[in-house]
């Protein structure tokens, strides 16, 4: 498997792996799974593809890593959520407004949710980022990741996963400089909850990479 293949694509290529592999090795629920490097190896990809494919099936619940002793495996069954909707979810192009649509609605929640908790807005993350976008290359899913993370919805961050793997949105590339000002704004407004600064910015974003 490719490593550069579409990040999307990639994702349910390990998921259909792992799936296979856990079949092939009798590995039971509660059952320890290979280690990153040894995945890698097998699926012949970069550790780091394989280290976010089993984060996001971690948040899914599909998988628990335990510190120190490593990665096993949940009710592995669930998958068939990700196999539905890949089925049935993005067969015609208004399934896939309505994906992004969705998606969109989720990180606009989590953008007021924090904007109107002062525990959430003056977290260092938003610190973090502002610095990352002066001297760092910043990949879009980052932060958007971190914002949904932040707002504290686990329900909204495991729905968001699957949106993003199906919705084939561009969030694995890197911000070009007028979206690194947008966002630089944009996190100054989370930083003083400006709820509406930061809502009308996010839809400033979307507009651009569009």
């Amino acid at each position: 498997m490719n490593p550069k293949n579409n990040s999307s694509k990639m994702f349910l290529e390990i998921v259909k792996r792992l799936r296979e592999l856990i079949k092939e090795e009798n590995v039971a629920v509660g059952g320890k799974l290979p280690s990153e490097r040894e995945l890698a190896e097998r699926m012949q990809v970069g550790r780091s593809t394989v280290r976010e494919a089993l984060r996001s099936l971690e948040l899914l619940g599909l998988i628990e890593t335990r510190r120190g002793e490593g990665t096993f495996l949940s009710d592995f069954r669930k998958h068939q959520l990700v196999e539905l909707l890949s089925t049935f979810v993005l067969q015609e192009s208004k399934s896939k407004k309505d994906v992004h649509k969705t998606r969109e609605t989720l990180e606009k929640e989590a953008i007021r949710t924090i904007c109107t908790s002062e525990n959430f807005s003056s977290q260092f993350i938003w610190d973090a980022f502002l610095l990352k976008l002066q001297n760092e290359e910043v990949i879009r899913e980052d932060i958007i990741r971190e914002i949904i993370i932040i707002s504290d919805n686990r329900l909204a961050l495991k729905i968001w996963f699957l949106l993003k793997q199906f919705a084939g949105e561009p969030y694995r590339n890197p911000m070009g400089t007028e979206e690194k000002e947008t966002w630089r704004k944009l996190l100054n407004g989370l930083k003083n909850r400006d709820e509406q600064l930061a809502v009308t910015l996010y839809n400033e974003w979307l507009l651009l990479i569009q």
